[in-house]
C-alpha cells in the first residue's frame, strides 16, 4: 500500500510540472507603441505565439556610464 501511494504521488507531481515546460520564448522587437499597445516583431518565431497568449516580457537594462 505504501508504495502504490508513493508511485501515486510521484506519478501526479510529474504530470502537474510538465506543463510548466511547454512555454514558446522568442527574442523580439519592439516596433511601435501607441498608447497601451506595444507591436514587436519576433520574425520567424511568431509562429509559436497565438493570439490570446499571455507573454512576460523582459527589458534590456541600461548600465550607468562611470568616469571620471
Amino acid at each position: 500500500m505504501k508504495k502504490l501511494t508513493t508511485a501515486l504521488l510521484a506519478i501526479t507531481f510529474l504530470i502537474s510540472t510538465a506543463g510548466m515546460g511547454l512555454a514558446a520564448s522568442a527574442k523580439c522587437t519592439v516596433t511601435a507603441i501607441d498608447a497601451n499597445n506595444v507591436t514587436m516583431d519576433c520574425g520567424n518565431k511568431a509562429k509559436k505565439l497565438k493570439v490570446g497568449d499571455t507573454l512576460k516580457v523582459k527589458t534590456v537594462k541600461k548600465q550607468a556610464v562611470e568616469g571620471c
